[in-house]
């Protein structure tokens, strides 16, 4: 298929999430003056991949820049937001009509939780073990856990004294999360040491800040870290004295990564140079793909857990893409 695109003018994306349950439906969540100051918006965007085209179908407003955006795990008509203002938004009636018109839905978060002090930078929706709790980090130097049936936290973890860009839960070990940051730690961390204090603190896991991580969907043991050094580092929960492997993603920072849903050996990264880049590591530890369709930093991307080697990005650009990784076989 040919890269199909949506501009989304004066809203500038941060972060994109194809849904688990809909196979042409996905979130983009944007900001206005580039996340600095002005709302936010939340897109609903429906992809038909028999005739190539993405429309927007509806979108949600907040006051504040939208950072990040995950789909419920056990609905396909709910997500949550992470906002500028430190706070998450839960909301409700994400889906098109049987018909394909348009359902009447609110427009307005059901819930707002709100007990960070700074900007929600990530936000993750554990899918397999606690289908109700969500976990967000700040740039108060907080991670919270939250269960979405309540209005208050229900742990507080402090393992960090700046920035924190990214915590994200194992997808295969249960309870365990990792986070990054702005002062170039890695930390692990059991969801259910209500003590607080992370299992494992690597320190200068780069020697810059850390934007992103991601785990790998098929290897418990794995995750892998972009730096604002433009480097990626893969690293072994059974070794973590050392990171196992290095990528360079380009000159500057990498500020999204994502494994693939369908191959264990394929990696994906958004990069402050422009570009977006697939790696397969059984092919070669040089990218096999380089795309640079975007004229400002790219900030998010997805896998399709619906359709093989589908991705999308979005960027500062206010450009939304769907392209296929054609280099990757079957």
């Amino acid at each position: 298929m040919k890269m199909v695109s949506v501009t989304t003018p004066e809203r500038h994306g941060y972060s994109i999430k194809f849904s688990a349950f809909e196979t042409d439906l996905l979130l983009l969540a944007t900001s206005q003056l580039y996340g600095l100051a002005g709302g936010g918006t939340l897109f609903l965007l429906q992809h038909a991949v028999e005739d190539g085209r993405l429309t927007e179908i509806c979108r949600f407003e907040w006051s504040d820049g939208l950072f990040d955006v995950a789909w419920c795990p056990y609905a396909n008509n709910i997500a949550a937001t992470a906002s500028g203002d430190g706070s998450l938004q839960i909301w409700n009636g994400l889906e098109n009509g049987s018909d394909g018109s348009l359902k009447d839905v609110p427009k307005k978060p059901v819930m707002c939780l709100k007990e960070h002090k700074n900007e929600v930078y990530s936000i993750d929706w554990s899918e397999k073990w606690n289908y109700h709790q969500i976990l967000s980090s700040s740039w108060d130097g907080s991670i919270k856990l939250w269960d979405c049936n309540r209005q208050k936290s229900v742990a507080t973890y402090s393992g960090h004294t700046d920035l924190i860009y990214s915590a994200k839960f194992s997808p295969l070990v249960a309870n365990i999360f990792a986070s990054v940051d702005t002062d170039g730690l890695l930390n692990l961390w059991n969801s259910f040491d209500f003590s607080g204090k992370p299992l494992m603190t690597i320190t200068s896991a780069h020697n810059t800040e850390i934007l992103s991580m991601d785990w790998s969907q098929f290897d418990r043991n794995v995750l892998v870290t972009g730096g604002a050094d433009g480097l990626i580092r893969t690293w072994d929960l059974r070794n973590m004295r050392h990171h196992i492997g290095e990528l360079f993603s380009g000159e500057y920072a990498v500020r999204k990564l994502a494994f693939s849903s369908h191959k264990a050996s394929v990696l994906a990264a958004a990069n402050y140079d422009f570009t977006t880049r697939i790696w397969d590591f059984g092919i070669s530890l040089d990218a096999i793909e380089i795309h640079e369709h975007h004229t400002e930093f790219v900030c998010g991307l997805d896998w399709s857990v619906h359709h093989q080697h589908l991705l999308a990005d979005c960027g500062w650009d206010s450009v939304v893409n769907i392209f296929r990784a054609t280099s990757l076989k079957n």
